[in-house]
């Protein structure tokens, strides 16, 4: 696989929504490292964002959209890539067919309703906030479940815990809907999900 520098800026969405608690959670990262440019290379250079070429030469994210938008808001100006797949030889109506075909996208809204792939916006800055990824990011990085290989799986598990978490729980106060959510994590319920983690004893 190849791994370029490109433009932060120029980096294009699969997805319509992002957890925006999750990117903010990413900044303080990025600047947590800031005074140590050696860390902040090294984390950044361990983390590359996975894209496919499209067509026109633009890349498309397929996993790492919090990082991407963070290092825009961050200010900076390039980004390590890791090139997943090359349809750039592919019309955009085909492109989009084929990243479909491939579970390369997730057209689904910050309320996690289905759209299409005409709704995916065309820069970072504008996608929704589904303050549902941010739950479930958050209980993955607690160990909470694990990440796998399954495209887009965060939103997978954003959506068993939609009907059980509230969002006043999760606007009133986020840690406490987090610690509610990691339990639900264990459930049975939870068991057919990806990166499940079996409760120990």
């Amino acid at each position: 696989m190849t791994v370029l520098s490109v433009a932060v800026k120029a980096l294009k969405p699969t997805q319509i929504a992002v957890g925006k608690i999750l990117v903010k959670i990413k900044r303080k990262g990025l600047r947590r490292e800031e005074g140590k440019p050696q860390e902040l290379v090294n984390y950044i250079l361990a983390n590359p964002i996975k894209v496919v070429s499209g067509p026109m030469g633009r890349q498309y994210i397929i996993d790492h959209h919090h990082l991407g938008l963070a290092l825009l808001k961050e200010g900076f100006k390039t980004a390590p890539v890791m090139v997943m797949g090359d349809l750039s030889a592919l019309s955009l109506p085909d492109f989009w067919k084929e990243m479909t075909a491939r579970n390369w996208v997730h057209a689904f809204d910050g309320k996690g309703h289905a759209k299409t792939t005409a709704d995916i916006p065309a820069k970072l800055t504008d996608m929704e906030d589904d303050p549902y990824r941010s739950l479930a990011g958050c209980v993955r990085q607690q160990g909470g479940f694990t990440k796998t290989e399954t495209p887009y799986m965060e939103f997978t598990w954003a959506d068993y815990f939609r009907p059980l978490v509230s969002m006043k729980e999760i606007k009133s106060d986020f840690d406490k809907a987090v610690k509610k959510a990691r339990n639900l994590a264990a459930a049975k319920e939870a068991a057919k999900l990806p990166g499940y983690n079996a409760p120990k004893g």
